[in-house]
């Protein structure tokens, strides 16, 4: 797996993390990784980019939800219950974390476990960027 950094700018800066290959139990932590630094270095809002992503494997999707979490964390963002319930009422989605670009399996598996309830995912990068 390699992964590249950009920045897009449309309303606000964008980071732009491109991922090259699976992100799966052997991968998992070098993005999830990659990413925190990221945040940690001043990143709000991220758009994980996805094209060339075959697979996202249950643990590709524990790294993205643990993302989730510290963007939401680092931003100040809604606590936890009010989190919850706009969940559950179809009202909540993340601000600061957006993917793009899932593959046919990937999507299953994000749509399977909820994610999609609180991660908006696109398929084309102008309008994910204006999305933020």
């Amino acid at each position: 797996m390699e992964i590249k950094v950009t920045t897009e700018f449309g309303n606000i800066p964008v980071t732009v993390v491109h991922v090259d290959g699976n992100i799966d139990s052997s991968t998992y932590q070098a993005f999830q990784d990659k990413v925190t630094g990221l945040i940690n270095d001043g990143a709000q809002d991220v758009l994980v980019d996805l094209s060339h992503t075959p697979l996202v494997s249950s643990a590709g999707l524990r790294a993205i939800h643990e993302i989730f979490n510290q963007l939401r964390a680092a931003n100040n963002e809604i606590d936890d219950e009010a989190m919850r319930q706009g969940i559950s009422a179809g009202t909540y989605k993340s601000k600061h974390l957006k993917l793009l670009n899932l593959s046919p399996a990937t999507k299953v598996a994000f749509e399977t476990a909820g994610f999609d309830m609180y991660i908006e995912t696109f398929t084309d990068l102008s309008t994910a960027v204006a999305s933020f």
